[in-house]
C-alpha cells in the first residue's frame, strides 16, 4: 500500500461509498455536535418529513452562541436580555427533549462553547469525523480527528442519516520548526501562518500541522491553532495524535480504560502519517522567529508583529476600505494605538492555559481607566477551575469582569458587544467588519497581549510585562 497521510487514512475508515466525477462521497460521522444557533431549521426539516435522529447516541447539543455571560441572567433564565437569543434557548430544549439528544442546558455544569467541551469531556478523540454547525469545528484535529463545520442543511442531512455527502478535499502541509519563545504564543503562531499562507491559502484543502515546532505545543495550544485553520480557508486543520494527546485523553470523562485504553492508543498511534506521504502542497514556518501578532484590518491575514508598521495602501479597494473601516492609515506603528475593549475567551482562546497566560500579565496590575476587560472562560469547568486556582481573583483584583462561559463578544449574539468605534484586543478568531458589534474594530491577539493592552489602555507588546 501507498504511503498515506494522517488525513487520507481517517477519510479512507469513513468513506461509506466513493466520490466519483459526477457525484461526492458518501461519508460516515462519528460525532454531530450541535448548538442552538444552527440546529433549529435542521430538527425543523426532520419534523417536517416525519423522521427522527439517526443516531441520538452520537449526537450532543450545548448552548454557547446566545446564552448569557452575567450570572444574574443565568440563575433567572427568562432574564436572558435578547428575544431572539430566548427562543433559540427554549427551541434547542424542545428539540432535544422532542428528538432524544443529550443537551448540556443552561444549569448543567458541563455546558460551554461546543469546541471546547467536546475535547474536554472526552467526546473528541482522534480518528474521529465530526461535523458542527459552526466555523471553528476544525479545533478538534488538534487530537487527530477530521473535523468540519457544515451548513444548517447539511446539519438535518447528519441528523437524519449520519452521513455527508463530501467532495475529497486536498492536502496541506504545514511543518513547523523550532519552537515559541517567551511571551509568544500558539495563538501568534497560527496568525503568523495565516499571514504567510493568506485567508483562501488553505482553500479546499485539509491542513496538517507537523514538525517538532507542533510536537513541543500543549494540547491546549494545539486546539488553538486548529481552531483558526478555516480562516486560512481550509477545510479542516489536524494534528496526529502523540504521547501529548494521549495524556490528555486518559482522564477524560467516560474514556475507557485497562485493556481497551491500550487497544485504542495503539490504534491511535498507527494515524500519523506514513514515512514518504505526500502532499498537495507545503509550508514550512519557524516557530522561533514568530513574534507577538496582531490584526490590523478586516480579516486574520491583515496581521503583522506587534512592533510593526500598517502597509501602505496597495491600490487594493478591499484593502484601503479595511483601513478606513479601522481608522488606520498606512506607514502608522501598532504599538500604541488606543484600547477601548478586551475580550479574553472564545473557543480558540478561552480555555485554562489561555486564562493563566492572562492572569500572568495583569497580577499586581490594573486595568487602564477607560478600558473594559471581559474574561469568559470556554466552559463551566474551566470557571471552576480558574476560581479554584484563584486566576478569577487576579482578574476581578485587576478591574476585569469574570463572567459565566459562553461564545460572548467573539460575535455578540448574547448582547455582549462592542460600540461603533471602539476598538477591542480580542483573543478570539474572526476580525471582520461589526463582528463584534455594529462599526466595532476588532484587533485579534493572543491572551499575553490582550492582557499587556488593557493594562497599558493601548496597543502593548506583552514580552515587556513578562
Amino acid at each position: 500500500m501507498a504511503a498515506r497521510n494522517l488525513f487520507e487514512k481517517v477519510w479512507a475508515e469513513h468513506e461509506v461509498v466513493a466520490e466519483t466525477p459526477d457525484t461526492p462521497a458518501v461519508l460516515y460521522i462519528d460525532l454531530h455536535l450541535t448548538h442552538e444557533v444552527t440546529s433549529p431549521q435542521a430538527f425543523s426539516m426532520l419534523r417536517a418529513s416525519g423522521r427522527k435522529v439517526r443516531r441520538p447516541d452520537r449526537t450532543l447539543a450545548t448552548m454557547d452562541h446566545s446564552t448569557p455571560t452575567r450570572r444574574e441572567q443565568l440563575l433567572a433564565e427568562a432574564q436572558i436580555p435578547l428575544d431572539d437569543a430566548a427562543k433559540q434557548v427554549r427551541q434547542l430544549e424542545q428539540n432535544a427533549r422532542e428528538f432524544g439528544v443529550e443537551l448540556y442546558g443552561l444549569g448543567d455544569p458541563r455546558r460551554g462553547i461546543v469546541h471546547v467541551i467536546g475535547p474536554e469531556q472526552g467526546h473528541t478523540r482522534p480518528g474521529m469525523t465530526i461535523v458542527c454547525g459552526d466555523s471553528h469545528t476544525s479545533t478538534h484535529g488538534a487530537l487527530g480527528a477530521l473535523a468540519f463545520g457544515i451548513g444548517s442543511t447539511e446539519v438535518g442531512h447528519v441528523l437524519a442519516t449520519q452521513c455527508l455527502l463530501q467532495r475529497k478535499p486536498r492536502t496541506f502541509s504545514v511543518e513547523v520548526q523550532g519552537r515559541l519563545q517567551r511571551g509568544v504564543s500558539a495563538k501568534d503562531l497560527i496568525l503568523a501562518i495565516i499571514g504567510r499562507i493568506g485567508v483562501s491559502g488553505g482553500t479546499g484543502h485539509v491542513i496538517e500541522y507537523r514538525g517538532p515546532g507542533i510536537a513541543a505545543l500543549t494540547m491546549e495550544e494545539r486546539l488553538t491553532v486548529c481552531n483558526m485553520s478555516i480562516e486560512a480557508g481550509a477545510r479542516a486543520g489536524m494534528i496526529a495524535p502523540d504521547e501529548v494527546t494521549f495524556a490528555y485523553l486518559a482522564d477524560r470523562p467516560g474514556m475507557m480504560q485497562g485493556e481497551a485504553w491500550d487497544e485504542a492508543v495503539a490504534r491511535w498511534r498507527s494515524l500519523s502519517s506514513d514515512p514518504g506521504a505526500t502532499y498537495d502542497r507545503s509550508v514550512t514556518i519557524d516557530a522561533s522567529a514568530v513574534e507577538p501578532m496582531i490584526t490590523y484590518g478586516t480579516n486574520p491575514g491583515m496581521v503583522l508583529p506587534v512592533g510593526g508598521t500598517i502597509p501602505a495602501t496597495q491600490g487594493n479597494a478591499v484593502f484601503d476600505r479595511a483601513l478606513s473601516y479601522m481608522g488606520f492609515h498606512g506607514g502608522e506603528p501598532m504599538l500604541g494605538k488606543r484600547v477601548d475593549v478586551v475580550f479574553v475567551g472564545s473557543c480558540t482562546n478561552g480555555r485554562l492555559e489561555d486564562l493563566q497566560a492572562a492572569a500572568r500579565v495583569l497580577k499586581g496590575r490594573r486595568v487602564a481607566a477607560g478600558v473594559q476587560m471581559l474574561v469568559v472562560p470556554g466552559s463551566q469547568l474551566i470557571k471552576r477551575q480558574a476560581e479554584e486556582l484563584g486566576l478569577a481573583d487576579v482578574f476581578r483584583s485587576a478591574g476585569a469582569e469574570w463572567r459565566e462561559s459562553g461564545c460572548s463578544m467573539c460575535l455578540g449574539m448574547n448582547g455582549d458587544t462592542v460600540a461603533s468605534g471602539a476598538y477591542a484586543v480580542s483573543t478570539s478568531n474572526r476580525n471582520f467588519e461589526g463582528r463584534q458589534g455594529v462599526g466595532a474594530r476588532t484587533l485579534l491577539a493572543s491572551p499575553y497581549t490582550a492582557a499587556a493592552s488593557a493594562v497599558a489602555g493601548r496597543i502593548a507588546d506583552p514580552r515587556e510585562m513578562l
